[in-house]
C-alpha cells in the first residue's frame, strides 16, 4: 500500500518533468526555426553555428549562478523565474530582427535554460539513489519526447508569419502554469556544499567527458542539422520528420539504459552507444538513400542522448545528498563547455564533402577509444584493490 508520503514524492517528481516537457518542445520547434529565420530576417546564414554557441555560452554562465537563487527562493519559483526570462528572449527576436540584439537574446536563453536543468535535474537527483536511473530515463524520454513534437513544428506550423512564435509561447505559458498551479511537493532545500577545485577533480572522469561529448554532438546537431539536410537537398517536409527521428531515438534509448547499465557498466556503455553511432555516420557517408538516411539519424540520436544520462548518473554516483546540486552544476558546466565548442568546431567540417558527418565520426570515435581506454583502467583498478 502507498502512503501520503509515497504519493508526494511521485507527484513531485512527476510536475517538473512534465513542465520541463513542455518547455521542449517549444524549445526544439525554436532551435531548428531559428537558423531557418536568419535569411528571412535579412540575417546572413553563416551567423548560425554563432548562434547556437552563443547560447550554449549562455548555458555555460547560468549553470554556475543557479544555486544561489534556488537556496533563496525554493525550486518552484527559480523554475518559473527562469522560465519567464526565456519567454522575454523570444519575444524579442521578431521584434528586433538585428544580428547583435540576436546575439544577446540566445545568450541570455541559455543562462535561463541553464537554470531549469539545474533546478529539475537537482530536484530529480534529491530523492533515494536506488531509483535515481530509472528518474533520469523518466526524465530524459519525457524531455526527448516533447523535443521531438517540437521538430514536427517546421512541417506542420511552417516557419512563416507569427504563428510559430505565437505556438512556442503558448506552450511555455502552459509549462509555467503547470508548475504554478498543479500541486507538487519539492525537495527540501538543504544547505548546499560549493564543490572546490579539489573535489571537482576527484569526481569521475568519464562522466565529466561523457557530459562535455554529450554537448559536443547535441549542440552541434541541434544548431547544425538542419542545413547539414537541406544542403543535401531534403525538403522542408521531411526534414522535419528527420530531426524528430534523432529525437525519437533518443527517447526510446532511455527505456533500456537502466538495464543496460546494470549489464555492462556506466562507462563501457558510454562507449558502445559512441560505436553505435560511428556505425551511424558511416551508414550515411556510404549510401544516399533516404530510408538508410532515415534509419541512421534514429541511431544517431539514441548515441547522442544516451551519453548525458549515463554520465550524470555515474558522475553523482555515491555522492552525499548536499553535495548533488553542486554535483549536477558541474555536470552541466561540463555539458555546456562541450555545447559552447561543438557548433564552432563542427563549422568548420561543414564545406566538406561529409559536412557534419565528419565531425559526428571524428568525436564518436576519438570517445569510443577513451572509454574503452577508462573502462581497462577502471577494471584493473577494481581487481588491485
Amino acid at each position: 500500500m502507498e502512503t501520503t508520503t509515497d504519493l508526494q514524492v511521485k507527484t513531485g517528481f512527476k510536475v517538473p518533468i512534465a513542465a520541463l516537457s513542455l518547455y521542449a518542445i517549444s524549445s526544439a520547434y525554436l532551435m531548428t526555426l531559428v537558423p531557418l529565420l536568419l535569411s528571412k530576417y535579412g540575417i546572413d546564414d553563416s551567423n548560425a553555428s554563432w548562434l547556437a554557441s552563443v547560447f550554449y555560452l549562455g548555458l555555460f554562465v547560468g549553470v554556475t549562478s543557479i544555486k544561489s537563487l534556488i537556496t533563496y527562493i525554493g525550486y518552484r519559483l527559480a523554475f518559473i523565474t527562469c522560465l519567464l526570462l526565456f519567454i522575454a528572449t523570444i519575444i524579442v527576436l521578431p521584434l528586433a530582427p538585428i544580428v547583435a540584439v540576436w546575439f544577446v537574446a540566445r545568450f541570455v536563453a541559455g543562462v535561463s535554460v541553464a537554470g531549469l536543468f539545474v533546478v529539475v535535474e537537482s530536484w530529480l537527483l534529491a530523492g533515494d539513489e536506488a531509483n535515481r536511473a530509472k528518474r533520469f530515463a523518466l526524465y530524459v524520454c519525457s524531455f526527448t519526447g516533447g523535443v521531438a513534437l517540437g521538430q514536427l513544428g517546421i512541417g506542420f506550423v511552417g516557419v512563416q508569419g507569427a504563428l510559430p512564435f505565437v505556438v512556442i509561447l503558448s506552450l511555455l505559458f502552459i509549462s509555467m502554469l503547470v508548475m504554478l498551479l498543479v500541486p507538487t511537493q519539492p525537495p527540501l532545500i538543504q544547505h548546499s556544499v560549493t564543490l572546490s577545485l579539489r573535489k571537482i577533480s576527484h569526481l569521475n572522469h568519464s562522466a565529466i567527458i561523457g557530459c562535455i561529448v554529450a554537448g559536443l554532438i547535441q549542440s552541434s546537431i541541434y544548431g547544425l542539422m538542419p542545413i547539414e539536410l537541406s544542403n543535401r537537398d531534403i525538403s522542408q517536409t521531411d526534414l522535419s520528420l528527420l530531426m524528430a527521428l534523432i529525437i525519437v531515438g533518443g527517447m526510446l534509448v532511455q527505456t533500456i539504459i537502466p538495464k543496460l547499465i546494470r549489464i555492462s557498466g556506466r562507462t563501457p556503455l558510454m562507449g558502445l552507444f559512441c560505436i553505435l553511432g560511428i556505425f551511424a555516420v558511416g551508414l550515411i557517408i556510404l549510401s544516399s538513400s533516404l530510408n538508410v538516411l532515415a534509419i541512421s539519424l534514429l541511431l544517431i540520436g539514441m548515441t547522442s542522448f544516451a551519453l548525458y544520462p549515463i554520465a550524470i548518473n555515474l558522475g553523482c554516483d555515491k555522492l552525499n545528498k548536499n553535495c548533488i546540486v553542486s554535483a549536477s552544476q558541474v555536470m552541466l558546466f561540463s555539458y555546456s563547455l562541450g555545447s559552447v565548442v561543438g557548433p564552432l568546431v563542427a563549422g568548420w567540417f561543414m564545406d566538406s564533402t561529409q559536412g557534419l558527418m565528419t565531425y559526428l565520426l571524428a568525436i564518436m570515435m576519438s570517445t569510443a577509444i577513451y572509454m574503452a581506454v577508462a573502462s581497462v583502467r577502471t577494471h584493473k583498478h577494481v581487481i588491485i584493490k
